[in-house]
């Protein structure tokens, strides 16, 4: 189990420091809205992390919005290796997992959900009665 400890540190570290340094470092305009790590999982070996990002602040259409998604992600995985070789200097450890980015769909999903939920509440027999007697 103190293997298990050992790696929800190091991906609670870099989690924080890539955050940092994608906030002050990355100027690339094409990254858009505010990119948000949601979770990192470090292999037992420490040889990758898988990064999962949402962007928030992008308002499209569900087509665009996948292509902005993407190419952030391009943009993130890209930059992998200098955003790596930062993370070296600010986390003192003998091995730096290599980044890979993914794109996050729960809070997508979550949204998909409620809106779901939301027509399901709306088609409602006695929701609509009341919306008649309005």
């Amino acid at each position: 189990m103190a293997g298990g400890q050992r790696l929800k540190r190091m991906a609670d570290s870099v989690q924080r420091e890539l955050s940092e340094l994608i906030r002050q470092e990355l100027k690339d305009p094409r990254l858009g809205g505010l990119v948000t790590i949601s979770g990192v999982k470090v292999s037992p070996d420490l040889g990758y992390a898988d990064v999962y990002v949402t962007v928030m602040g992008r308002e499209l259409a569900d087509d665009q919005n996948e292509i902005a998604h993407q190419e952030t992600l391009d943009i993130l995985n890209k930059a992998s290796g200098f955003l790596r070789q930062e993370l070296s200097r600010r986390i003192k450890t003998r091995v730096t997992p290599r980044l890979r980015f993914h794109y996050d769909k729960t809070n997508a999903y979550g949204n998909y959900m409620f809106g779901l939920i939301e027509k399901a509440v709306q088609d409602l027999p006695e929701h609509k009665k009341e919306d008649d007697s309005e």
